[in-house]
């Protein structure tokens, strides 16, 4: 009785001790606080891109599931026009793959390219978004040609002054381009390098995409 009693006289305490600090170290961990990401893209489904635009829309998908069952997800069609063709959980797959499919179906009149305007309608939603809580990231996915109409088009010697703009709005935006040929690629990073960090600037080539979607779910926080 004596040597048990003494035993529990000795780990007892000890138990007690360790438990207090287990309780007094996770009290000290700081959790981040979660923040839901809304993930705006912008797919090419013009004639001039329908050589990737299958890769590219399964590149959508797997971006899409990075994201949080709480976040939320935006996909704008871009062909001579830009319009939204999906709007919600970005874990719906089949919903977003049916909406890409209905909305890319070939069209040899779809010759133009309204990447200047579907990146006005994405800045606009992101300033939206971002009042409601959301982190937002804009995903172009494209061969950033400019066809069809000038004024849909985007205009490279003012996009870095509006770029700089909405980031006094949305400090914590992320931009991605992919697909576009390298050349296309290095102009974007000469116009807006100057004016948003490297770590939200994405930039890859066909060859590339696969190692850039770990730097997106770093860019969101993911």
């Amino acid at each position: 009785m004596f040597r048990r009693a003494l035993v529990l006289g000795i780990i007892l305490p000890l138990v007690v001790f360790i438990g207090k600090l287990i309780i007094v170290g996770i009290s000290k961990i700081e959790f981040g606080e979660f923040k839901p990401v809304v993930a705006i893209f912008l797919l090419d489904v013009s004639a001039s891109n329908r050589n990737l635009l299958y890769q590219q829309q399964q590149t959508v998908l797997k971006m899409a599931k990075r994201l949080d069952s709480e976040d939320h997800a935006l996909i704008y069609a871009v062909t001579e026009d830009a319009y939204n063709i999906y709007n919600g959980n970005p874990h719906k797959t089949i919903a977003m793959r049916n909406a890409m499919n209905k909305r890319s179906e070939f069209d040899s009149k779809a010759y133009g390219t309204a990447y200047g305007l579907a990146l006005k309608k994405a800045i606009d939603d992101a300033l939206i978004y971002k009042a409601d809580g959301y982190v937002p990231a804009i995903v172009i996915l494209g061969d950033l040609e400019n066809e069809g109409d000038i004024t849909k088009q985007i205009n490279w010697n003012t996009l870095p002054k509006n770029i700089q703009n909405t980031l006094k709005y949305v400090p914590d935006l992320s931009l991605t381009f992919l697909y576009a040929h390298p050349q296309k690629l290095d102009d974007v990073r000469q116009a807006l390098v100057p004016v948003m960090s490297e770590q939200k600037l994405i930039v890859a080539s066909e060859e590339n995409v696969e190692q850039s979607l770990r730097k997106f779910a770093q860019a969101i926080g993911r």
